[in-house]
């Protein structure tokens, strides 16, 4: 069974009503920022990781201004291939330092799975639902100013950033699970104008894409094609 993990009821709720078989996948709501997704998700792990196949994340994010090209749009939707922890290190006033002493043992970087990343990846273009692929940040204080933005996003060349998607992704690596992390864009990261925000249609869209994606996954066929892989 795939564990379907959001940080927010209002983003597990456009789930479910766009899932038609949502019995068929444990739902948990993590909570917001790092802290409360990695106690909330280890915790569900630790009592029983055996009746889960992988994890299926997803949410909202704010896009890092960038090029036409290389940049996402409000609404789009994202899918990681890295996720980076993106303050954690030394706060200078134009970068971010990692901490490299290898006495620490510091984590900063996870790759998200390959299978389900290519196997979603394939659903969304089959059925021409647009989406952009790339790295994404991980903060614990979002971007909000344009300034911030472009330093993160010139300094790991990356798509946008969130609050929990290392998280997830980091605990997935400790629980050797398989993780896919979609997400749609609700804001750029800007000087900061909720205005101009699109939370609720983010959340929205990114259910209904979550939904579609995982009952894909879900298929019969998928899971026989992963257990032949393995």
């Amino acid at each position: 069974m795939f564990l379907i993990a959001a940080a927010t009821d209002m983003e597990m709720r456009a789930f479910t009503r766009s899932c038609a078989d949502a019995a068929d996948f444990e739902l948990l709501v993590t909570g917001v920022g790092l802290v409360e997704t990695t106690f909330t998700l280890t915790s569900r792990l630790s009592r029983d990781p055996g009746n889960v196949q992988g994890i299926i994340h997803f949410g909202i994010a704010g896009a890092y201004l960038r090029s036409e090209d290389d940049g996402a749009g409000m609404l789009d939707i994202c899918l990681a291939e890295e996720e980076i922890l993106g303050d954690l290190g030394i706060c200078h006033q134009d970068r971010i330092e990692s901490f490299i002493a290898p006495e620490l043992g510091i984590r900063d970087r996870f790759f998200l799975d390959k299978r389900l990343l290519e196997r979603a990846t394939l659903f969304l273009q089959q059925n021409k639902i647009p989406y952009r692929p790339g790295r994404f940040v991980t903060v614990s204080c979002v971007s909000g100013t344009r300034k911030r933005g472009e330093m993160l996003a010139d300094q790991f060349q990356a798509l946008c950033e969130n609050m929990e998607g290392a998280a997830v992704a980091r605990v997935c690596v400790g629980f050797n699970l398989p993780c896919l992390e979609l997400r749609c864009i609700s804001n750029f990261v800007e000087d900061r104008n909720t205005g101009r925000w699109k939370l609720k249609e983010a959340c929205r869209r990114a259910g209904e894409v979550a939904a579609l994606v995982a009952e894909y996954l879900n298929r019969p066929e998928n899971k026989t094609m992963e257990r032949e892989e393995l």
